[in-house]
């Protein structure tokens, strides 16, 4: 993987151009995967010890824990498509993001504080709202300093990046509690820390840029005419839901709501694999470590792969995965083995997912309505899942763990042949994307 630092006259800062375009990957999208990297240190440290804080230190439920994490995944559906429109409004998906990146920081001070449900409820709500903020923003920057062919692969390298820190994360909240039992506060003091340092990047090192080319946008104009095209000034100063509706992203949603209500939380995953072995419940903050692990192994190969060989048909072995995951995880079978299987098996889920729905979704939209697009499918993401798993840690307190698990499984096998099949009647909205 090459990392393009020069430009031609013309092009955007830190776009890689050229014959070798789609082997290399822009300065910009590293510096926005170190940014991620920082805050999913943070983030990916609480969220490794959540369970454990929930269901150990105050003694909440699974119910009230499903309701929470469900609340960790799905509250930034409230915002999203917020924050993906007024990036693509104003032009400015920096300052966009960097106020979501500012919202989830101030977020991590209300940890040091939250010990009850409700507390924990308000923290949370406000962490994740500055996500949902911050997600399509960025993507749309790391889309912006991207080329057409090199796209999946420019997510696979800041998706790599992110999960270097959510593979730190969890670690060093590990260490903080091996050294420190019960030094939960610890773990929320560093997690505020580098949440700090990661919007100082943002704002100090990443440039506003929104690549409007005339290009992308399908649009020509003279040579020494001054502004944007007049279709890009056209779309910019229009609802860009014109833009947005679309059979092929209205397939793509479709598609993502169907399998987001099917993902339950990873949390319970651990908690089923802590349930059936010792080596889970010993290593437990570690089990975010494996699966992060293995995503960062994943994450530039499969968006290489995804390129060349289809991003529709990563995204359905993606959930082929996850629906391995789900047996193993199932399977009357314990030890190190099967546990560290099932985290190999997440990690090359997200790795085929993560990514690559933001990347189909530029697919379905021009480039001035990038940011909306994506924040739309990460929208019916973030809400299903949160749908997902309330109702998994309902089902699990209602018929028990083996049987909750044995329902989802089956159901996720059901609904992929449909998604494929929907997927595969999806066409591109430009040839330009």
């Amino acid at each position: 993987m090459y990392i393009s630092l020069t430009n031609h006259p013309g092009d955007p800062e830190g776009t890689p151009t050229g014959p070798k375009a789609a082997n290399r990957v822009s300065s910009v999208v590293i510096s926005l995967g170190i940014v991620s990297m920082l805050t999913d240190i943070s983030s990916e440290s609480v969220a490794a010890i959540l369970p454990l804080y929930v269901t150990g230190v105050i003694g909440l439920s699974t119910v009230a824990y499903g309701f929470l994490d469900g609340l960790y995944q799905g509250v930034s559906a409230m915002v999203r498509i917020g924050g993906g429109w007024a990036a693509d409004l104003g032009g400015q998906p920096k300052w966009v993001a960097f106020f979501g990146y500012g919202l989830s920081a101030v977020a991590r001070v209300g940890l040091l504080f939250a010990t009850s449900f409700g507390a924990l409820t308000a923290v949370l709500t406000v962490d994740r709202l500055g996500k949902g903020i911050r997600t399509a923003p960025r993507d749309a920057l790391v889309a912006n300093a991207s080329t057409p062919q090199n796209l999946a692969a420019s997510f696979g390298m800041h998706r790599a990046l992110d999960n270097t820190g959510a593979a730190i994360g969890p670690l060093l909240a590990f260490i903080i509690l091996l050294v420190i039992p019960n030094g939960f506060s610890t773990v929320f003091v560093m997690s505020l820390a580098f949440a700090l340092v990661g919007v100082a990047v943002l704002g100090i090192i990443i440039p506003n840029r929104r690549t409007n080319s005339p290009v992308q946008a399908g649009t020509t104009r003279a040579p020494d005419s001054a502004g944007p095209p007049a279709e890009i000034r056209r779309i910019r100063h229009r609802t860009p839901w014109r833009e947005l509706n679309n059979p092929g992203l209205r397939r793509l949603l479709l598609v993502a709501g169907l399998l987001g209500v099917l993902t339950i939380g990873d949390g319970f995953i651990y908690l089923v694999l802590q349930d059936r072995s010792s080596f889970a419940a010993q290593f437990f903050p570690l089990l975010y470590v494996g699966t992060n692990v293995a995503f960062l192994v994943f994450a530039v190969p499969v968006g290489r792969f995804a390129d060349r060989f289809g991003r529709a048909r990563t995204l359905v072995l993606g959930h082929v995965l996850l629906l391995a995951a789900y047996v193993s995880a199932t399977l009357p079978i314990t030890g190190p083995a099967i546990t560290i299987l099932c985290l190999v098996l997440l990690g090359g889920y997200y790795a085929a997912t993560d990514g690559i729905l933001a990347v189909l979704a530029t697919q379905f939209t021009t480039s001035a309505t990038r940011a909306t697009a994506i924040a739309a499918a990460q929208t019916v993401v973030a809400g299903a899942r949160f749908i997902s798993t309330a109702g998994f840690g309902i089902l699990w307190f209602a018929i028990g763990r083996e049987w909750s698990m044995l329902l989802v499984t089956i159901a996720i096998a059901l609904v992929l042949p449909i998604v494929a099949a929907i997927l595969r009647s999806a066409r591109q909205y430009r040839a330009d994307v």
